[in-house]
């Protein structure tokens, strides 16, 4: 659990710049541009470790089960799921989707951990996907605050279209296939 819980301090510790705006140009300004990225990246990328191999400790050691949510919520974070995909990759496409959220990602994130939150009742979990829950609505409301959101020069309805089919295909494939690979929870038994 140790490890889960640094991972999720180290990574949001390199998040909080992007929520901070102050502190994020003062950083800009003393380490410059590429130095602040290259702190940032390797503090995210050090707790994203951290965080998978956490994860993966705690899970073998035993879940924690603080609850034990019904078998409908299961089904309905299936669903939830669903726009998490779209979301995702209409966040790199110049779409009318991108243009009217301007933080698609953000959005696919709080989708991604309410919906797992619904589904798991044990310690880890919990920590996990609440953990990236409140910094998505954090990064949304400073964004907000502070005017930010993605441009989108010519909008076009061919990128939602590809976002919306390549986001139910790759949804498909994560509920029946990639999610026991990748995850080692099968979804669909």
């Amino acid at each position: 659990m140790f490890k889960l819980v640094a991972g999720l301090i180290l990574f949001f510790a390199a998040h909080v710049p992007a929520i901070a705006r102050g502190l994020r140009d003062r950083l800009r300004a003393s380490w410059g541009m590429m130095g602040y990225r290259g702190v940032v990246s390797f503090l995210a990328l050090a707790g994203l470790v951290l965080i998978v191999w956490g994860f993966h400790d705690y899970r073998e050691a035993g879940y924690i089960q603080l609850w034990h949510p019904p078998v409908w919520t299961r089904h309905l974070a299936f669903l939830i799921n669903l726009p998490v995909f779209i979301l995702l990759i209409a966040g790199f496409l110049p779409g009318y989707i991108k243009a009217r959220l301007g933080h698609p990602i953000l959005a696919a994130i709080k989708f991604w951990a309410l919906a797992h939150l619904l589904a798991n009742g044990d310690l880890g979990g919990i920590l996990l996907f609440g953990s990236f829950l409140v910094w998505a609505v954090l990064a949304r409301i400073a964004a907000k605050r502070h005017g930010e959101r993605a441009v989108v020069a010519n909008p076009s309805w061919v990128a939602d279209a590809a976002a919306v089919v390549g986001g139910v295909a790759l949804w498909a494939l994560m509920l029946t296939r990639l999610h026991a690979l990748l995850i080692g929870v099968p979804l669909l038994s």
